[in-house]
């Protein structure tokens, strides 16, 4: 129980890990950290439709099942002046895409939120926070790669989805992962 737990987990909730937090071990947040990277973190209690299928061919028909996120004012703060200064935002999975997604303002700035979302983003999507986002190779058919596709470009990301084909990388929650840029 305690390895399927993302370094930074603090609250109960969620029925799975957002496997892309497994990559990050303390060790490597203080190598972050030293490098001058802030942290922002939010909360989104992943539910258990995160792993069934998408099954209808009109993406618009899916529906999510409702996961309940958190998004605090520190959150809010620390990405909104990372923004406004011109940093990059790095989403860290799906989950966190979501989750700032959900969040955000029409004037693209991450706001206070709790409640529940239930927002299945796939191609085509215009993100307004992250301009980096770590994500795993998911399975084909998930929610998480058609966000993933939207995020990166359907045929990037495709495209890297054969190079890890033909290398061997390990593809699910204990796979391995990919840094999409968007510049």
């Amino acid at each position: 129980m305690e390895r399927f737990q993302c370094i930074f987990a603090r609250n109960e909730g969620a029925v799975t890990a957002p496997s892309s937090g497994l990559h990050f071990s303390r060790e490597l947040m203080k190598r972050l950290e030293i490098k001058g990277v802030n942290f922002a973190f939010v909360s989104m209690h992943c539910g258990l439709g995160n792993f069934r299928d998408i099954d209808v061919e009109d993406l618009t028909k899916h529906k999510m099942d409702s996961e309940e996120m958190f998004v605090g004012a520190e959150a809010c703060r620390i990405v909104n002046e990372a923004k406004d200064g011109g940093h990059r935002i790095c989403a860290v999975g799906t989950t966190v895409q979501r989750v700032i997604e959900t969040a955000v303002g029409t004037d693209g700035h991450l706001k206070e939120f709790t409640g529940w979302t239930n927002k299945f983003i796939f191609p085509p999507y215009e993100f307004n926070v992250a301009d980096c986002m770590v994500a795993n190779f998911y399975m084909p058919y998930s929610t998480l790669l058609m966000l993933t596709a939207a995020y990166g470009g359907y045929d990037l990301v495709m495209e890297g989805y054969k190079e890890a084909v033909k290398e061997e990388y390990r593809f699910g929650t204990y796979g391995d992962a990919m840094l999409i840029l968007n510049d």
